[in-house]
């Protein structure tokens, strides 16, 4: 697991360092801005930025939607505050993958970026309630306009979930193999563009705009 700490307060990140590598993540490289881990990105091989959200020049938000893309493969997890609801919107939209507090615990930094880099997805309880107070708790999604059928749906249900690949094949009798096609099928559908994005989209019945 090759990750990118990307934050302003330089004491901060070399503490990062100091955590993951004592933990046996390789940390690559260190940028204190959105368009510095960008050009970090296409010039090595990144498998994880942990992105703060507030810094100069380019912010995590913006930062995140540069380096997906140009680089969908690498997972994105934002280190926040809670503190600006348009900020986390913006970076579910861009495609970021989890979302941690500052204050949580280092062993939490690192059973997320395992979690990460297996192919989950964290959405943690603040990021959550936020959402519910975007949403109207009652409403489904509308699938006519769609072309997905109820194995489809009950993927992406599962995804909002939580469940890996693995996790749904053993719930819906699918082979992992199916799995990953059904997914590629959502998101060519939905025109979305990873598995996160599919949770906010079951999550929000679809209300949420990723295309504006």
């Amino acid at each position: 697991m090759r990750v990118l700490i990307v934050d302003d307060d330089h004491m901060l990140c070399e503490s990062l360092k100091f955590i993951l590598n004592a933990s046996g993540i390789d940390v690559v490289g260190v940028a204190h801005n959105g368009e510095e881990a960008f050009q970090f990105c296409g010039k090595h091989t990144v498998d994880i930025v942990l992105m703060d959200i507030r810094m100069p020049i380019c912010d995590g938000v913006l930062g995140t939607k540069k380096i997906k893309d140009a680089y969908p493969e690498i997972s994105i997890i934002m280190l926040t505050t809670f503190d600006d609801d348009h900020f986390i919107t913006q970076a579910i939209k861009n495609g970021a993958s989890a979302y941690l507090l500052k204050t949580v615990k280092p062993h939490k930094i690192v059973e997320t970026l395992h979690f990460i880099y297996e192919g989950n997805m964290v959405l943690t309880a603040g990021v959550a309630d936020k959402l519910k107070d975007m949403i109207n708790a009652n409403s489904k999604i509308d699938f006519t306009p769609y072309q997905l059928n109820k194995t489809h749906q009950n993927i992406m249900q599962l995804i909002a979930e939580g469940l890996n690949n693995k996790e749904i094949a053993q719930n819906i009798h699918l082979s992992e193999g199916t799995i990953r096609n059904k997914i590629s099928e959502i998101l060519l559908e939905l025109n979305l563009r990873d598995r996160t994005q599919i949770a906010i989209f079951w999550h929000t019945a679809g209300k949420m705009n990723f295309h504006n």
